[in-house]
């Protein structure tokens, strides 16, 4: 690990203040950056503890939503009564990510921030665009059978790691900011997230020195709340396909609600809202199910390894309409 000068903001304002040069990181949790500094991958000069701040509170908006505090660990805000009762695909997103240990330390902004686990990220003998912009792009051919299917580029097709961001997505979170000149400004998190196209390591739209302070839920959805994720491996493992979904049937079975939004097949949490409303209001038949998968998938490239990707997409987004016209939970 490279040398660093650390210090502790006690204010946000200070905290933004302080992170300057540009290789300035912020830390709270660390649940992923002390890895990457260990690996040299990231290198900050100064490292700015915000732990200190007092951004731990979830509090109720005016408007029935939630404002949720960046430094609110994803174990309590999982556990959080109005999320179990009120947002239950964001607490079972939650939960179906790493584990209780991380999930103690890792806090909610830092869960937007979480970078790829793409190999050849890590691998820092490796060419990769990300990692190194112009290097290359040898998982494109390479190992790929964990890597993004939708929203990729010649240039880089890592796929996005983190699961309550896919719940975020599909709830229209907006996240909260401070900017290093002091000045504030709310984000919607599908706005939030870059396409790699050819510059695979600007992921998000923060400036430097920019630092998440809150992120907005809005007011409840009506409907079934529920998370599938298909994974190698029961726990700790990311996510191949995952599935975040409310959908709501009315009274003579037809969907009347539908939210979807998908993780590990895009290089960013993946929401299609047309495929939304090309299910709302229908029988959810299957006919219907596969227009909706066709529409999800057009644009779909899978990189040999991860082909498979595209029909287990198919298999889960009909499960999860399937099993909500029948009225079952995950």
């Amino acid at each position: 690990m490279k040398r660093f000068e650390y210090i502790r903001a006690l204010e946000p304002q200070q905290a933004v203040m302080f992170a300057t040069p540009k290789e300035a990181s912020f830390i709270a949790g660390g649940t992923n950056l002390l890895d990457l500094m260990k690996l040299e991958i990231e290198t900050p000069t100064k490292l700015v503890d915000v732990t200190r701040l007092e951004l731990q509170q979830i509090e109720t908006t005016n408007d029935g939503g939630l404002r949720i505090g960046t430094l609110v660990s994803n174990s309590d805000l999982a556990a959080h009564p109005d999320v179990i009762a009120n947002y239950p695909v964001l607490s079972r997103a939650i939960l179906a990510g790493a584990t209780g240990q991380l999930r103690n330390k890792a806090s909610t902004g830092g869960n937007f921030l979480q970078r790829t686990r793409c190999y050849y990220f890590y691998q820092t003998d490796s060419a990769c665009n990300k990692r190194n912009p112009g290097s290359g792009c040898p998982a494109i051919g390479g190992e790929n059978r964990t890597l993004a299917i939708l929203g990729t580029s010649d240039a880089c097709i890592a796929q996005h790691p983190s699961d309550m961001a896919v719940a975020m997505r599909l709830l229209d979170a907006t996240i909260e900011t401070v900017k290093a000149d002091g000045s504030t400004r709310k984000i919607e998190v599908k706005d939030f997230y870059c396409l790699p196209k050819d510059t695979p390591h600007i992921e998000n739209v923060l400036e430097s020195g920019e630092l998440i302070t809150h992120v907005i839920l809005p007011a409840p959805i009506k409907g079934m709340h529920t998370y599938d994720k298909v994974r190698d491996r029961a726990s700790y493992a990311f996510a191949l396909v995952s599935c975040a979904a409310v959908i709501d049937v009315d009274d003579s079975g037809n969907l009347d609600t539908v939210r979807l939004a998908f993780g590990g097949i895009g290089t960013q949490p993946w929401r299609n809202e047309a495929v939304e409303a090309l299910l709302t209001d229908t029988d959810g038949n299957d006919d219907v199910i596969t227009q909706a998968a066709d529409l999800l998938l057009k644009d779909a490239k899978g990189s040999g390894q991860n082909d498979f990707k595209i029909p287990l997409t198919r298999r889960l987004l009909k499960q999860v309409i399937q099993r909500a016209l029948a009225g079952k939970g995950a």
